[in-house]
């Protein structure tokens, strides 16, 4: 299988880095779509985690098409990332459909508020282990 990266914007929103990656893996029988949002350790982890859970994950969960959401936390005080955010779709363009409603806007949008440390954002579509 090869990577072929098909888009990649990187902007700042308030203070904070954001990097939007799309990857496709071509292969015989991809079957739905992924996000993960990788956020970069806070300087305030309290204040992040209170916004996250309070704001932002029920303004996610709002995603048309939304299959599944889980969040990972590191378990590294060293690791690059503190939190990775695993959003499940049905297919690549139920994914696209998402972050081009209303609500995948409002997500984005929301960004500025609690992730001032950077935030990679990539989507793939899925394939067979």
């Amino acid at each position: 299988m090869s990577v072929s990266r098909l888009a990649f914007l990187s902007a700042s929103i308030a203070g904070a880095s954001v990097a939007f990656t799309s990857g496709r893996v071509y292969a015989q029988d991809g079957s739905g779509a992924t996000i993960l949002a990788l956020y970069k350790r806070p300087a305030d982890p309290k204040a992040f985690d209170t916004y996250y859970s309070t704001h932002h994950a029920p303004l996610a969960k709002t995603l048309p098409g939304l299959q599944s959401y889980t969040l990972s936390k590191s378990l590294g005080a060293n690791d690059p990332y503190y939190l990775v955010a695993t959003l499940s779709f049905a297919s690549l363009s139920s994914l696209k459909n998402a972050l081009a409603s209303s609500q995948g806007n409002a997500v984005v949008a929301d960004l500025k508020n609690f992730a001032q440390a950077g935030v990679d954002i990539l989507t793939f579509e899925n394939v067979p282990a």
